[in-house]
């Protein structure tokens, strides 16, 4: 007699990954959650993503079906001491009643404001939190609230997720061990068409001065005489835009420079260009660089910190710049706009060398953070 049929093995759901943001907009941090929840849906596993956007709020960027988008209806805003207080209360108080409510396991927080609220509601709550930075630390400006915050408050992560070795180097000692750098991956449809030499060369970014766009309109008028079949088109939106169309019409450049403002089609900058720069003062990686150059645009970029520099091999597949330096970025424009046969080289290399950040190489690496995390989950987790 054959022995009698155990029980069928239950199926166990995947632990929930929560990802917690301020917004599913048009900016480079959006475009890479965007791209880490639909791998993670590839992968079988399960993503709720909260924001403190308005109930409502449609994403830039194409998210999977399968993913749980929950808006907290927070967003930030500009207020008074009190305001901001009872503000930060009410988002630390909505955020963890949505972490009781979702039960992850494993929250993974993105920018500064954001990783502080997160880890205040997630306190106590049996879960592990992975806060990720994306700008430059020593750089980037929060305020002395919010830096006294985070230096406290970041121990109690899991680990820390930057996107260059250089920000890591930023932080103390016990969070570089617990600490991973992942670059950010490049996901662009289309990347690698074969394009036409045209004479367009583009910018794309928030308008504000850590995006030294005002730095780029001075140096594109040294040269704008020499390359009249040349326009410069500047993507993108911001507190600056008046600051900048002034300092446009100042240069005479007002035939010259287009300033077109947030496109409803992600990606359409990459169809119009035909070469592009990065002119930030700071970055915290620069992914609409390494987006232009895995659509095999040439490139030029200040060499500013952090991110250009493990991107691009200055002379091999891109221009690297002296920092926020008018003069040299004129040179280099100079250089790349006066020869099409550097053009084709560099953009041809640039092509090849994005290949390193195929989202599925960088996903891999987010794969070992959460694995980790889950690895050492707490206890009480489960009695909760």
């Amino acid at each position: 007699m054959e022995p009698a049929a155990g029980p069928a093995p239950v199926a166990t759901a995947p632990e929930r990954i929560c990802i917690v943001l301020p917004g599913l907009g048009a900016g480079g941090t959006e475009h890479v959650v965007s791209v880490l929840a639909n791998e993670w849906i590839a992968r079988g596993r399960s993503v709720t993503i909260l924001t403190l956007e308005e109930p409502g709020a449609v994403p830039y960027y194409p998210l999977h079906p399968d993913i749980e988008v929950r808006r907290l209806g927070v967003p930030p805003g500009r207020r008074g001491a009190v305001g901001a207080a009872g503000a930060v209360g009410m988002r630390v108080r909505r955020l963890r009643r949505a972490l009781r409510a979702v039960r992850p396991g494993i929250v993974v927080s993105f920018l500064v404001r954001t990783n502080v609220l997160t880890l205040i509601a997630a306190s106590r709550l049996g879960m592990e939190v992975v806060v990720s930075e994306r700008n430059n630390p020593q750089a980037q400006t929060v305020g002395p609230v919010w830096n006294v915050l985070r230096s406290h408050l970041y121990r109690r992560a899991f680990g820390l997720v930057t996107m260059t070795k250089g920000a890591l180097e930023s932080f103390p000692a016990p969070m570089r061990k617990r600490g991973w750098v992942i670059p950010n991956p490049v996901d662009l449809p289309g990347a690698g068409r074969r394009r036409s030499d045209g004479r367009t060369l583009t910018a794309v970014g928030r308008l504000v001065p850590q995006k030294g766009f005002d730095l780029l309109l001075r140096a594109f008028a040294e040269v704008a005489p020499e390359f009249p079949d040349w326009r410069l088109v500047i993507w993108g939106e911001g507190a600056d835009r008046e600051v900048l169309e002034a300092e446009r019409a100042a240069l005479g450049l007002d035939d010259r420079v287009d300033m077109p403002g947030v496109t409803e089609a992600p990606g359409i900058w990459v169809d119009t260009a035909d070469a592009f720069v990065l002119s930030s003062r700071f970055e915290g990686w620069g992914i609409v660089l390494l987006e232009a150059m895995a659509a095999g645009l040439p490139v030029v970029s200040f060499d500013c910190r952090w991110g250009p520099r493990e991107m691009i091999e200055d002379g091999e597949n891109g221009l690297l710049v002296e920092p926020e330096s008018v003069a040299a970025m004129a040179e280099a424009l100079r250089r790349l706009l006066g020869d099409s046969s550097l053009r084709q080289r560099l953009a041809a290399a640039a092509r090849a060398s994005s290949r390193r950040f195929t989202t599925a190489h960088v996903v891999d690496r987010w794969d070992e953070v959460v694995d980790a995390a889950l690895a050492v989950r707490p206890l009480s987790r489960f009695l909760r």
